[in-house]
């Protein structure tokens, strides 16, 4: 199957940027979420961002024009009847992807494949919200989309051999690496680095040092493009901790467990650039 037509199930930061990479590789894009404002403020967003890379050269004005025509807006899960390929990129929890996956199994025809852009929940549990498991897949992009060059594709375990290959292909289409991992929480990368945020926020809170020594130290002393709670306000505490309850819980080692100012600080909404406070404040 070719895929044509890409459904994305949510406006936030992760689908508009995923949104923006698809209609730049020539595929027709519909992005989706619950109100009309969201989706028309991400499409305003991604016309800004298209119109930087024209004033940077890095991008024609036809090719603006013709990738902006390629996207439409949608308020109604039902657009993704038509859909080749259905991407969701809405709140990590593993019960409203789930029944978010369920009526699109129901929606969408026969081959459409389904993707999640969890970095963490189970894709063998997702699947089993539909009658098509063979059919869905992981497709892990990372934030930034447009300039992050990975994409970390995850087989559960009826992921057929076909629906990977065209996972693959489409990655490739948009640009990025791509990378495969069986389906395990936390998959590869978020296994590996989700600790490491987790340990910063931790030695933050034990009064070890202060925010700005502490990126300091992974940027100059390892060579980071930048320090791990800046990185956390850009991925959102709340991601940060969602994830961590997922290693936490499917591992039961102490190494993963949240450290309890994450939990304090997600509790009083600073949720990093997303809310204007994190470890950091933003305008």
């Amino acid at each position: 199957m070719t895929i044509q037509k890409i459904y994305i199930v949510g406006s936030g930061q992760m689908g508009s940027g995923i949104a923006q990479v698809a209609i730049q590789a020539g595929y027709q894009v519909t992005i989706s979420d619950v109100q009309e404002s969201f989706v028309e403020k991400a499409k305003a967003n991604i016309k800004k961002k298209l119109a930087r890379l024209v004033e940077k050269g890095k991008l024609t004005k036809e090719d603006q024009e013709t990738s902006v025509a390629r996207l439409t807006t949608s308020i109604n899960l039902n657009d993704a009847k038509d859909a080749d390929l259905v991407i969701e990129a809405i709140v990590e929890n593993e019960k409203i992807k789930g029944e978010v996956f369920q009526k699109l199994d129901e929606i969408c025809k026969e081959e459409a494949i389904l993707a999640s852009n969890t970095s963490s929940i189970s894709i063998t549990q997702i699947a089993a919200n539909t009658k098509r498991p063979d059919k869905v897949i992981g497709m892990h992009f990372f934030n930034p989309v447009p300039v992050m060059k990975l994409l970390e594709i995850t087989r559960g375990l009826s992921t057929s051999d076909k629906t990977l290959k065209i996972a693959e292909e489409v990655g490739q289409k948009v640009g990025k690496v791509t990378i495969v991992s069986k389906d395990s929480p936390g998959f590869i990368v978020n296994r590996l680095l989700d600790p490491m945020l987790n340990e910063a926020v931790y030695l933050l809170d034990e009064g070890v040092a202060t925010v700005d020594d502490i990126d300091k130290g992974m940027i100059y002393g390892c060579n980071h493009p930048m320090g791990p709670l800046a990185l956390t306000d850009l991925i959102g505490l709340d991601v940060l901790l969602a994830v961590m309850e997922v290693l936490y819980q499917e591992y039961g080692d102490p190494k993963y467990r949240p450290c309890p100012l994450l939990r304090r600080m997600v509790k009083a909404g600073k949720l990093g650039k997303k809310s204007g406070e994190g470890f950091y404040k933003y305008d």
